[in-house]
């Protein structure tokens, strides 16, 4: 009989030794620790989806004790008031209006606060139609986060799966890690689905269940 999967909160781990560092990621984590000495008023951390840029910017945040918003709640924000906080994490970036985030870069630079401008992708590649912001946004300093690399992937496995209070043999992460997507977002999208199936089952989550999400992945349109 299927049990009723029960879908609870799980809260990811966020703190410093929470951060798993290789080669993919360790300069923009040394950007992150090298704050407050930033040679610019705004400093662009971009990468993939699920990639670790959002966990990063609350490291920053902590750091400096500054504040986050999302870009598109900045219409609702005071950018003074942001500015004020002398460091302001910016998630999302590429969703806020772009007056709005012209506004909030310039409050910054007038307050000598610091801005940190989380994106999937290099302002270079918006279509921004303000020069001003364009211009700052390009000659700020920009640092990306690569795609993983196996070690990387495998312990971003075990960490997902943790951060589900779950555990898994070594054999399943092998498994996964041969077949699978080379992406965050490809090991974020198996550990819930996996998460949900054995859940609902009763089990644990095994090789042959790890085959047949990876087989329900590969053939989706």
């Amino acid at each position: 009989m299927t049990q009723l999967a029960i879908d609870l909160p799980h809260r990811p781990a966020l703190g410093r030794a929470d951060f798993l560092v290789s080669d993919c990621n360790a300069a923009a984590l040394q950007w992150i620790e090298r704050w407050p000495d930033w040679p610019a008023p705004a400093l662009v951390l971009h990468g993939p989806a699920g990639s670790g840029k959002s966990h990063l910017a609350e490291l920053w945040r902590e750091r400096s004790g500054g504040v986050m918003v999302a870009g598109e709640d900045l219409p609702g924000a005071d950018p003074n008031e942001l500015a004020s906080r002398r460091a302001v994490a910016l998630d999302d970036a590429a969703r806020a209006p772009e007056r709005g985030l012209l506004h909030l870069y310039n409050c910054c630079s007038e307050a000598g606060a610091r801005l940190l401008v989380v994106a999937r992708e290099a302002p270079a590649s918006w279509p921004i139609a303000l020069p001003d912001l364009a211009s700052r946004l390009r000659a700020a300093p920009s640092v990306a986060i690569a795609a993983p690399d196996d070690r990387l992937l495998a312990a971003v496995l075990v960490k997902l799966f943790a951060d589900r209070q779950v555990q898994v043999t070594p054999e399943v992460i092998g498994f996964l890690l041969r077949r699978m997507e080379r992406s965050f977002a490809a090991a974020g999208a198996l550990t819930e689905r996996l998460d949900r199936l054995a859940l609902g089952a009763g089990r644990p989550i095994t090789v042959a269940l790890a085959r047949r999400v990876l087989a329900e992945a590969q053939n989706k349109p």
